[in-house]
C-alpha cells in the first residue's frame, strides 16, 4: 500500500494520492493538454492506469497515448494500462447499475493493490450518462456515493465531463459530488462540494417531489 504522504501532479498542482476530482473540458484537445502530464507521470512512476472511454474514441485515445511517448500496446499487455469502453464499465448489460459500478471501482482499485502497483490512476469519461440507457439518471447519486469508498484508497480518480454536452443544472449537481475540481485547466479545492450524508437525502427528496 502506498504511503499517504505521496503526492501526484494534477493540472499543475501537487495533491495527495487519495483524490476524487471532476474535470470540465470544452474539447478533447483541452482534455489531453491537462491530463496527459498526469498520465505520463503515472507511467514514469510505475503506477497503474485505468481509462474508461467513449467506445467511438478508444482507438484514438490509445494512439494519443502512444504519440505522447507511452508504450500503450506493451502497457496493456503488462496490465499497467487498461482501457475500457463504456459497455465494459458503466453500461454493462446495456444499462447503468450504480451498485454494480461502485463494486467494480473497488474491484479495480483492489486489483491494482494485488498486482503491486504503487497506485492506480483512474480517468473516466462520463458522457455515457447522456446515452439513452436505463439508469443513467442515477449518475449524481453514484458520484456522491463514491465519496464513501475512495477515501479508503491511496488512488486518484478523475471523472471528466464535456461542458458543451451537459446542462448547467447537471453540471452544478455533478460539481457538488467532487472534493476537487478542474475548471479552466486549473485544479482547486471545490467550494461547492457537499458531503454525501447531506446530498443523498436531498437527491432522494427531489425524486419524491418529481
Amino acid at each position: 500500500m502506498p504511503s499517504p504522504a505521496r503526492t501526484v501532479n494534477l493540472a499543475g498542482r501537487e495533491i495527495g494520492c487519495s483524490c476524487h476530482a471532476c474535470a470540465f473540458f470544452h474539447t478533447d484537445d483541452q482534455f489531453y493538454r491537462v491530463l496527459l502530464p498526469f498520465i505520463r507521470e503515472g507511467f514514469a512512476a510505475g503506477d497503474r492506469a485505468v481509462h474508461i472511454v467513449d467506445p467511438a474514441k478508444r482507438d484514438r485515445h490509445v494512439q494519443t497515448l502512444a504519440a505522447a511517448g507511452i508504450d500503450a500496446e506493451r502497457s496493456q499487455d503488462t496490465r499497467q494500462l487498461e482501457v475500457r469502453r463504456w459497455e465494459e464499465a458503466y453500461l454493462r448489460g446495456g444499462h447503468f447499475d450504480q451498485d454494480a459500478m461502485l463494486a467494480l471501482i473497488q474491484e479495480v482499485l483492489e486489483e491494482g493493490r494485488r498486482q503491486n502497483f504503487p497506485m492506480t490512476r483512474l480517468v473516466a469519461n462520463m458522457e455515457w450518462a447522456l446515452e439513452d440507457q436505463p439508469g443513467v439518471g442515477d449518475i449524481v447519486e453514484y458520484e456522491s456515493r463514491l465519496n464513501y469508498i475512495l477515501p479508503r484508497y491511496n488512488d486518484t480518480v478523475v471523472c471528466t465531463y464535456d461542458l458543451a454536452k451537459f446542462s448547467a443544472l447537471a453540471v452544478m449537481d455533478i460539481l457538488r459530488t467532487h472534493p476537487m475540481v478542474i475548471v479552466g485547466e486549473v485544479m482547486q479545492e471545490n467550494p461547492f462540494y457537499t458531503l454525501p450524508d447531506v446530498l443523498l437525502p436531498e437527491l432522494a427528496a427531489r425524486r419524491q417531489r418529481h
